[in-house]
């Protein structure tokens, strides 16, 4: 079996800082990790070789050189294989900009080793957005039958058995390969990589894909331009005043005392 497993590299949520001017996180100089959720798919990809020795185990992220770190992470843990999609002209790619790099680049490896993956596994949602997209919309680029937010997958002859978890329950769905899965937060924690794993993810050759290495790509539909997300505020939440408790039982006091925590609250706003 043939698991691919998207990763991505997001900023640590303590040290966030955003460019006002272009509505985007500063990511310079902020420490990077990997994304809990995609961290959920990898570890239920290793569970599936656990039982399958014969699993292989690719793991694909789109960004910065910088996120080679973030892929030997990837590989001490279980991954076999990582690649990194990098190129100037996919920088700044909203959601359906990166699903549609994604999308192209899967099929680039795919083509370039002769194969198909049975299943892509994504987190359900990355930190640094919140979107809850990329895995969806890359389901619907390639095709493939999705099943999202689910906690496992146990592997078939020719289906996935996954468990969705719902707002109020969990369901059990059969999913058919070639399929995409997002993964959340299971009962159990990830493994931690080996001393032996993180020597050999060391020493790892990442290949770098490039828009010129994609044939057929469209530009048109990567990076800022080809981002139909447009971003037109920016803002930090305001915090929240402390409430005010009221202890009169007379009413007249009460509405005074009412208007009174209002006055308050609008002096400090402005």
């Amino acid at each position: 079996m043939n698991i691919l497993v998207c990763a991505k590299q997001v900023p640590d949520t303590a040290e966030i800082k955003i460019d006002w001017e272009n509505h985007t996180l500063i990511r310079d100089n902020v420490s990077c990790v990997l994304n809990p959720y995609d961290g959920y798919a990898l570890e239920a990809a290793a569970k599936i070789k656990d039982r399958n020795p014969d699993t292989t185990i690719t793991v694909v992220s789109m960004g910065p050189v910088r996120a080679e770190e973030m892929l030997r992470e990837c590989l001490a843990i279980a991954a076999d294989q990582a690649y990194l999609i990098t190129d100037k002209a996919f920088g700044g790619s909203d959601t359906y900009a990166t699903s549609y790099v994604l999308a192209q680049a899967i099929q680039h490896i795919q083509k370039k080793r002769g194969m198909i993956f049975d299943a892509i596994f994504c987190g359900k949602q990355a930190i640094d957005g919140d979107t809850a997209q990329v895995g969806p919309e890359l389901a619907e680029h390639l095709g493939y039958p999705q099943v999202t937010s689910c906690l496992k997958a146990e592997e078939r002859e020719k289906e996935f058995i996954v468990l969705q978890e719902r707002d109020n329950n969990k369901k059990v769905i059969g999913v058919t390969y070639p399929c995409v899965v997002t993964f959340t937060k299971p009962d159990t924690d990830p493994r931690f990589p080996t001393f032996k794993r993180k020597l050999a993810a060391r020493k790892a050759a990442i290949p770098h894909i490039s828009s010129t290495d994609i044939k057929g790509i469209d530009l048109r539909y990567a990076g800022i331009k080809g981002s139909p997300t447009k971003v037109r505020k920016t803002y930090v939440q305001a915090t929240k005043t402390k409430g005010v408790m009221i202890e009169s039982e007379n009413i007249e006091k009460i509405i005074q005392e009412l208007c009174n925590a209002v006055s308050k609250i609008c002096e400090i706003r402005r």
